[in-house]
């Protein structure tokens, strides 16, 4: 995101990332928030780029907030399994967001998210669907 951001100075760009070696001179980094702040920042953001983290996704889902997922993977060391790549895909297979498996990718789609503004791509609400709940209830009637 560093570099992509060099394309948008104007831009301000909020990450929050882990210490590394690596200090972006493009963006504005955080290396904590508390759940405030990242509901703050969060509201304003026009786009949100992550990780394929559940809590982030079901989050711009239920805010309407277009976002670009970039799984971790484990040939990076990244995590222990694929579980955010089998996230993504899943999504991606929905067409619930936007996934960029690679750099490549998150490249081209922030970019052309710029200058072509992208849109979220499904709504998600506050509440489990009716059908859900009523095979829920069903089950429980049964038992």
């Amino acid at each position: 995101m560093d570099e992509i951001a060099e394309s948008f100075p104007e831009v301000e760009i909020i990450a929050q990332i882990a210490k590394s070696n690596y200090h972006p001179s493009n963006i504005k980094t955080l290396d904590f928030m508390t759940p405030i702040e990242f509901n703050e920042h969060f509201s304003k953001a026009k786009l949100i780029v992550s990780h394929a983290g559940m809590g982030t996704i079901i989050s711009a889902l239920q805010q309407e907030k277009p976002i670009v997922v970039i799984p971790r993977l484990t040939k990076f060391k990244e995590h222990r399994n694929e579980h955010q790549l089998a996230t993504a895909k899943k999504f991606d297979e929905l067409n619930y967001i936007h996934v960029a498996y690679d750099i490549t990718e998150l490249k081209k789609i922030v970019l052309s998210t710029y200058y072509h503004n992208l849109k979220p791509l499904y709504k998600l609400g506050p509440y489990a669907a009716d059908s859900l709940i009523s095979s829920i209830g069903t089950y429980i009637t049964s038992l």
